[in-house]
């Protein structure tokens, strides 16, 4: 597939296996984990179907007049391969591999504001890449010190325009059908801001930690009713021997 834009022929090709992938470490610490919540929530929600994708730091790949451009999001999710898994162990190729992303977040940790550079000539800037190359839905780009979040949606049919929040400051992901949004929150040894999903009906998909809370919370119920159970049956019991002790004073033999 060939498609002609902004001067480019875009082609689709996958990476060679002798090709150099960039080593660049993540620009801090927040990151990776900032990225494994977000993947966290969707599997134990059961959103992260068998031939989804999502990826952290991660090369996505498109050829421009014949040279390879790659571009690793913060995190991004594909909603369908159609290779399998070991194909896309080193980048993945749009088009060729699966689906175009639905998602792209840039977790912002420095001041060059990397994230919105629309420099269209080689090699293209991140905002030029997604919107009019790969042509992505959704772009996020979140600040995790402020939580500060700006949700960019792909209209008229190739400009990224920026999106309002909802009342509960939520942004509706009609792709995944979700909400995404920001809380305050603690999960590996990080208190901050977190980009969190909220599903259609308002309840928010929930960590492996607080899934665990949740049980144990909910064991700890059930313990507290069993005990008071025990607590009643004993006290109908006291009151029963109270009462026959009282009949046999009287003369009157109680029944069983």
């Amino acid at each position: 597939m060939t498609v002609i834009t902004q001067d480019y022929k875009i082609t689709w090709e996958k990476l060679p296996n002798d090709y150099k992938l960039p080593d660049d470490p993540v620009d801090n610490i927040n990151q990776p984990a900032l990225a494994a919540a977000l993947t966290e929530s969707l599997q134990l929600a059961g959103k992260i179907s068998a031939n989804a994708l999502t990826t952290t730091n991660y090369g996505i790949c498109a050829t421009l007049n014949n040279k390879i451009v790659i571009k690793a999001p913060d995190w991004a999710f594909i909603a369908k391969i159609n290779v399998n898994r070991e194909e896309v162990i080193r980048s993945y190729t749009p088009q060729l591999q699966g689906d175009i992303p639905v998602i792209v977040m840039e977790f912002v940790s420095d001041t060059q504001e990397t994230e919105y550079s629309i420099k269209s000539t080689y090699p293209p800037g991140k905002w030029f890449f997604y919107e009019r190359i790969l042509k992505v839905p959704n772009y996020i780009i979140f600040e995790p010190e402020s939580g500060s979040i700006e949700t960019y949606r792909l209209q008229n049919p190739e400009e990224y325009i920026l999106q309002e929040p909802d009342e509960n400051q939520r942004y509706w992901i009609p792709e995944i059908n979700l909400f995404l949004g920001v809380s305050e929150g603690t999960r590996e040894n990080r208190t901050g801001k977190w980009l969190r999903w909220w599903d259609e009906q308002g309840n928010l998909l929930l960590w492996g930690t607080e899934l665990a809370e949740q049980e144990r919370q909910r064991t700890e119920q059930e313990r507290q009713r069993a005990k008071q159970e025990r607590q009643r049956a004993e006290q109908e019991r006291q009151r029963a021997e109270r009462l026959a002790a009282q009949l046999r004073a009287a003369g009157i033999e109680p029944e069983d």
